[in-house]
């Protein structure tokens, strides 16, 4: 399982940083990973789109968050139709009235999840699968957004049986923040990058597309029920390439963020 915000293809750019350039790039590094479940963070459709045109055997769930169809950005889940089978899917708004395009708390903008109730076609093991945004400016939007979560999280479980969870996403909250122990010391979720049996996090997780840029800060995260196994966890920094003029290597990212890898066993 894998989570990567890809930031929006109108953002200023030139040269490799262009939509035309890194959707070609994130296309051959998602096919060279071939995660079975991927959650990406601001795509807007034209860019799913032209993500989905070169992902053979890839489907997504999601609806965009400034209309609940085709307007703004979406937090959507891309699955391996070889090895998935999508059972039940929604969208809802990280909002005092999550059924409808809405915002609260002083959120920015609107903010929405996006969940799946998958079947493994080889294993036959259900599991529910949330990805998400939280809003970048307001701790009280952050808060009560996860709280919201957490809500719908048990209110799916409750209505379609006992099964694994794991939620992905830009939280917009590192791990030392207070608000990640919303999740993480609720019982309900653990982070994979704290269970890990092996971890390779040379990196935090934003990088402002610059590749030489460290910070120790995660805050996009990959969290799953206590009872999941976590085998690997990984900062993709290898999402990267680079070019050769006049001999000079230059290195550019295909994100202002890395992606997060984990491999789960329930």
């Amino acid at each position: 399982i894998m989570t990567y915000n890809i930031p929006m293809g109108n953002i200023p750019a030139v040269g490799l940083n262009t939509w035309a350039n890194r959707c070609i790039g994130l296309q051959a590094y998602i096919n060279g990973v071939q995660p079975d479940l991927l959650g990406l963070q601001e795509p807007v459709r034209t860019e799913l789109m032209n993500l989905l045109s070169g992902m053979p055997g890839y489907s997504m769930i999601g609806q965009a968050r400034d209309d609940g169809y085709e307007s703004g950005e979406y937090s959507p889940i891309l699955y391996n139709t070889h090895r998935l089978y999508a059972e039940k899917w929604g969208t809802y708004w990280l909002s005092k009235t999550p059924e409808v395009v809405s915002k609260n708390w002083n959120s920015a903008c609107n903010r929405e999840a996006t969940w799946a109730i998958f079947r493994d076609k080889v294993t036959q093991a259900r599991f529910l699968y949330t990805n998400t945004h939280l809003d970048h400016k307001s701790d009280s939007a952050r808060e009560n957004q996860m709280k919201v979560i957490k809500t719908r999280m048990k209110q799916i479980i409750a209505e379609n049986g006992m099964m694994p969870m794991m939620l992905t996403g830009d939280f917009n909250v590192a791990q030392d923040d207070e608000l990640y122990t919303l999740f993480t010391e609720s019982g309900v979720l653990k982070d994979c990058y704290t269970n890990a049996a092996q971890r390779f996090a040379e990196n935090g997780t934003y990088n402002a597309f610059k590749p030489s840029r460290f910070t120790t800060e995660r805050i996009d995260h990959i969290f799953v029920t206590p009872a999941t196994t976590v085998e690997a966890y990984a900062v993709r920094t290898d999402s990267r390439w680079q070019e050769e003029p006049d001999g000079k290597v230059l290195r550019r990212n295909f994100s202002d963020h890395y992606p997060i890898f984990a491999r789960i066993r329930f």
